[in-house]
């Protein structure tokens, strides 16, 4: 596979990316989706005349028990019908926003687990699962051994993930995911062109004839 376009390393599920990337992708994602969704309840509440509260988002909160929107907003001075609404219609124009920031975490995600030679369902483990478990352990007695494992559980395979993904170095060369992403690329060098003396000689034509010497003699 060739050098990853734009496009391929913000959507694509195919290829490797290396640390840097993976990094960038992670910031950018959430950084964008907070500033949608905060730009977004900042409208609604210009609408209706109410202030915004607090903005929260939690991408994996579609993975609990049971299963939530990822992103949330509050509102002050709002009334209990006004508030339904006022949440429908920001779920209803925040879903396209948290499903590009979705899309863009789980492709990256899966590139960066290809360059650790890994399947992209590791992803499973890394995100999935712990949310689930999270969410299990929510409605477990937090006393109970039950609950102490499966939260151990969670956070294992949480940690597992945060130090695998952004800090580890990716398999070196090509592996069966594609080429290495760090890899120097070696450009053709450019042909190197001798002086031809010929091409740079200009021969111009000999059409004056000399000029006459001394010893010849003009005609009047």
């Amino acid at each position: 596979m060739g050098k990853l376009t734009d496009n391929q390393f913000l959507f694509g599920f195919e290829g490797r990316i290396n640390r840097a990337k993976y990094w960038y992708a992670l910031f950018a994602s959430m950084i964008s989706c907070l500033v949608f969704m905060l730009a977004l309840a900042l409208a609604i509440g210009i609408i209706f005349g109410v202030h915004v509260k607090s903005v929260d988002i939690q991408i994996f909160a579609i993975f609990g028990i049971p299963p939530s929107f990822p992103f949330q907003a509050s509102f002050r001075k709002a009334d209990p019908e006004t508030t339904a609404l006022i949440s429908l219609l920001f779920h209803l124009a925040g879903t396209p926003i948290a499903v590009v920031g979705i899309w863009i975490m789980a492709a990256t995600t899966i590139k960066r687990l290809h360059d650790r030679n890994k399947s992209g369902w590791w992803i499973v483990a890394f995100f999935i699962a712990p949310a689930m478990l999270g969410s299990l352990v929510d409605r477990l007695d937090d006393e109970s051994y039950v609950a102490v494992a499966v939260a151990l559980v969670a956070f294992g395979f949480y940690a597992w993930g945060f130090v695998e993904l952004p800090f580890f170095k990716g398999t070196r060369g090509p592996n069966r995911f594609g080429p290495d992403p760090l890899a120097s690329v070696v450009r053709d060098a450019p042909v190197a062109t001798r002086w031809d003396q010929h091409s740079e000689l200009e021969f111009v034509p000999h059409s004056a004839s000399p000029s006459p010497g001394p010893h010849v003699k003009r005609e009047t």
